[in-house]
């Protein structure tokens, strides 16, 4: 599914014994393998008016493993967004409806509708697109 943002990944570069997508969560980063969980989260944060971030990632990239950790660290910092991590093998059609070409990808919601779109990105990359999505009034777009 996809490709990876950097040429770190490929052939030779994928972790034979990764259990999976696990270390692509924890903390206050939601991990998203079913549809079912995708449903239960974006129903509550619409339900509570939160804000949500969205990786499309997968347990493979190195990109998205080196991304893991600020991910997380963000999670905590910004405790009114919901922050989201789909498995883009464990939901192959799903990350593919959403045009996912490249991971990580990170799609920035309000009121269930895309805001922003970042395709890799540092850290503080994200935390300025957060903090804009955060002063962005809803049903507007967040300048890119």
């Amino acid at each position: 599914m996809g490709q990876c943002w950097t040429q770190l990944c490929g052939p030779g570069n994928e972790d034979e014994g990764n259990t999976g997508s696990a270390e692509l969560a924890g903390g206050n980063v939601h991990l998203v393998t079913t549809m079912e969980k995708w449903e239960e989260l974006i129903s509550e944060a619409n339900k509570n008016g939160q804000s949500v971030l969205v990786n499309f990632s997968a347990a493979w990239c190195n990109p998205c493993r080196q991304a893991a950790p600020a991910y997380r660290d963000l999670a905590d910092k910004h405790t009114t967004v919901m922050f989201i991590t789909v498995d883009v093998d464990k939901l192959a059609e799903f990350s593919s409806s959403w045009d996912i070409k490249a991971t990580p990808t990170f799609f920035f919601l309000k009121e269930g509708r895309q805001v922003d779109k970042l395709v890799g990105g540092s850290k503080q990359e994200l935390d300025k697109r957060i903090l804009s999505m955060a002063e962005t009034p809803a049903g507007a777009a967040a300048t890119s």
